[in-house]
C-alpha cells in the first residue's frame, strides 16, 4: 500500500499555503518545511509538495492524479470551495460517481501546476 505521495510545484510558498487551507479541511496539517519540500498529514507527513523552481505548468489531464480519502461528505464539499476560493480550477464538482468498484462522492480539482486533486468518501452501508 501506498505510504506517502510528492507532487512536484513551481512555486513552493504558494502551493504550500493553499493546500495548507485546503488539506485543513480532510484533517491534514503542515508537519514539515524545509527549503525545498513542505510535509502534510495527520501523524506523519503522507503528502509532499516539492520544489521545482521555472517547472511550467502541466497540460490539463497530463498532470500527477491523486486521490486523497476525506471522511464526510461535507469533507469532499469544504476542499472542493477551499481549493477554488484559494485559487484552483474545479475539474469536477463534488457529487456521486460510479466508480469501478463501487458508488462514491467526490470533487476533483486542478492546482496551479496542473496536478489533479481527487477526494472523495465512501456512502456508509
Amino acid at each position: 500500500m501506498i505510504d506517502h505521495i510528492s507532487i512536484a510545484v513551481s512555486d513552493l510558498a504558494r502551493s504550500a499555503e493553499f493546500y495548507e487551507t485546503a488539506l485543513a479541511t480532510i484533517g491534514l496539517k503542515r508537519l514539515v518545511e524545509r527549503p525545498r519540500t513542505v510535509g502534510f498529514g495527520k501523524k506523519y507527513p503522507e503528502f509532499w509538495l516539492n520544489a521545482r523552481p521555472g517547472m511550467a505548468a502541466g497540460v490539463d489531464g497530463t498532470g500527477a492524479h491523486i486521490c486523497l480519502r476525506a471522511p464526510s461528505q461535507d469533507a469532499v464539499a469544504a476542499f472542493y470551495a477551499a481549493a477554488l476560493a484559494g485559487g484552483a480550477r474545479s475539474d469536477g464538482e463534488p457529487g456521486p460517481r460510479q466508480g469501478e468498484m463501487t458508488v462514491y462522492f467526490g470533487a476533483f480539482i486542478l492546482d496551479f501546476d496542473g496536478n489533479k486533486i481527487e477526494v472523495l468518501t465512501f456512502p456508509r452501508d
